[in-house]
């Protein structure tokens, strides 16, 4: 049995993962692929130097694989969904929708609040960029805004219902590790998460009276009359939301919703017709460039990057929780903690930090959970206040990790890269900063005896 790793080897090996990533992304512009293998390779020699075998050694990747097969799948059931509902013109009709109601002065701020509705509702930020916002984001580049500031907007919105919303994954997650009610977790998660959205919607009012627009009110009239809507390419939306109000998992919500779709392309396409869209994605037949590149997307290969990222990242995360490397790290601190203010700032920097090493939401929550759960009762701080920091801190900033679940999942399906969107995705940015606020002013801390 390996002795636990000390604090200097943790930091050691930790400072030499952060010069591998920021010189290949930043300094050189290699993809996260690159710097994750390196990463892996170093990890490997660093456990082999402390006498792990080469048979736990594996045992350790691909025990942190293993735990996110679930969210693998889900994307690739994402990616046939975006395929087949491009095919049966769900997505475009979407879009027509979008393209003829649009303000152009009001696009960014409306987006944010509709893809936090339809998060809110769905329960599921994932399912919501891959269908509503996917047609924000072709409205958005129609009328001429920068992707990366439409695709901020778009998962500003939907990062907030999903933590808003009581069918959602990380929100039960972070309310379990917490120990407390979800109900009860999601009113206290309001001190942050309102101010943080008020914040986010006041910047994309003022980035959308500033913005250069291209396109006209006449351009979108234009595009939206190359689209053709049907009433019932609906049908899937209203079975998307009869489903995650019935508290339905993902995996059989997009399954049923798959077949459903697939039997209504199958009326008027072939077998083979529909093995090309489920794997390949949608090709339409629409000569304009702009709609073009917007609707043909979709299939299970599409999201074949993103697992990659993600296998590898996970990969890295197992191998680094298994060795105890950010336990070593962060323990001494923990125990030295004698603040309130100090104890929350420290949950946020050990959720932040998990969150660019581990790649994965779910650990960067139940990881920072088991390191600063005992320090609360110690302080006597509310179970609440520990629930909706991991949510400012675990759940969100996964978004803004190019190598992470979200960030993956998030660029490849909205077709910017996470360094573009990362600036502008403000509701990510300022829960944290909200978070803060509270625990050096005590605004929204609550006594143990107030849960």
């Amino acid at each position: 049995m390996n002795k636990p790793m000390t604090f200097k080897q943790s930091i050691l090996l930790l400072l030499g993962l952060v010069f591998i990533f920021s010189g290949s992304i930043l300094g050189l512009g290699l993809s996260p692929n690159v710097p994750l293998v390196i990463s892996i390779i170093t990890v490997m020699i660093f456990a082999r130097i402390r006498r792990t075998s080469w048979e736990i050694i594996q045992e350790q990747l691909l025990k942190g694989i293993e735990k996110a097969l679930a969210p693998l799948f889900l994307f690739l059931l994402i990616g046939m969904l975006i395929g087949l509902w491009m095919a049966t013109n769900t997505i475009p009709s979407l879009l027509w929708v979008g393209l003829k109601i649009a303000n152009v002065q009001w696009f960014l701020p409306s987006a944010l609040l509709i893809m936090a509705l339809m998060g809110t509702m769905i329960g599921s930020a994932f399912t919501t960029i891959a269908t509503v916002g996917v047609a924000l984001m072709g409205v958005g580049t129609a009328i001429g805004f920068d992707p990366g500031i439409v695709a901020g907007a778009v998962l500003s919105g939907a990062i907030f219902g999903d933590k808003s919303s009581p069918l959602s994954d990380s929100t039960n997650l972070a309310s379990s590790i917490a120990g407390t009610d979800l109900f009860a977790h999601i009113k206290n998660m309001m001190w942050t998460t309102i101010p943080a959205l008020l914040g986010s919607l006041l910047i994309f009012i003022v980035f959308n009276q500033h913005q250069i627009i291209k396109g006209s009110m006449n351009d979108l009239q234009k595009l939206a009359d190359l689209l053709t809507p049907n009433w019932w390419s609906v049908l899937p939306i209203i079975l998307l939301f009869i489903m995650a109000w019935r508290h339905v998992p993902a995996i059989p919500t997009l399954l049923v919703n798959i077949t459903v779709t697939g039997i209504m392309f199958m009326l008027n396409h072939t077998p083979q017709q529909l093995a090309d869209v489920i794997m390949n994605g949608s090709k339409t037949t629409i000569k304009n460039d702009l709609l073009a590149a917007l609707l043909n997307r979709g299939g299970m290969l599409s999201m074949m990057p993103t697992v990659i990222i993600i296998m590898l990242a996970l990969a890295l995360g197992g191998l680094l929780t298994e060795q105890g490397v950010l336990k070593a790290v962060m323990t001494p601190l923990v125990k030295r903690i004698k603040t309130k203010a100090g104890m929350i700032t420290g949950t946020l920097v050990t959720g932040i930090s998990a969150n660019f090493l581990i790649g994965e939401q779910y650990l960067a929550t139940i990881l920072p959970g088991q390191l600063w759960r005992d320090t609360y009762v110690r302080l006597k701080v509310s179970r609440l206040t520990l629930g909706r920091t991991l949510e400012d801190s675990g759940t969100v900033i996964n978004y803004l990790v190019p190598w992470g679940v979200a960030g993956s999942f998030a660029a490849q399906t909205l077709g910017v890269s996470v360094t573009a969107f990362a600036p502008f995705t403000f509701f990510a940015l300022l829960s944290p900063v909200c978070s803060l606020v509270s625990a050096w002013t005590g605004i929204g801390q609550l006594n143990p005896d107030d849960e």
